[in-house]
Order: C-alpha cells, then sequence, then structure tokens
C-alpha cells in the first residue's frame, strides 16, 4: 500500500507539479502510509527493493 500511494504521489508530482494541492495531499499519503508501515514492522527495503546487486 505504501509503495502504491508513493506511486500515485510521483505521478501526481510528474503531471502537475510539487505545488499542486492533489500532488500535496497525495504525497501526505504516501507519507502516512510509509510511517504506518514503519509502525507495522516492515523494513523500507520490502516497499523499495534494491534493484542493483551489492
Amino acid at each position: 500500500m505504501a509503495r502504491a500511494a508513493q506511486h500515485r504521489a510521483a505521478r501526481a508530482i510528474a503531471a502537475h507539479g510539487l505545488a499542486h494541492p492533489v500532488a500535496l495531499v497525495l504525497l501526505a499519503a504516501a507519507a502516512t502510509a510509509a510511517a504506518h508501515a514503519w509502525d507495522a514492522g516492515h523494513a523500507v527495503n520490502e516497499t523499495h527493493p534494491r534493484t542493483t546487486p551489492r
């Protein structure tokens, strides 16, 4: 859910710019979803898997 929220926010920012009210609302929703995922014990790398080998 956090990853999908971040993608929606990124698409809104790309389409309308950072100052657009919808982009700001979606960005806040993405941050809230990420915080809830963190509080539930999900690590950041589970939401954003590494795409390049170490």
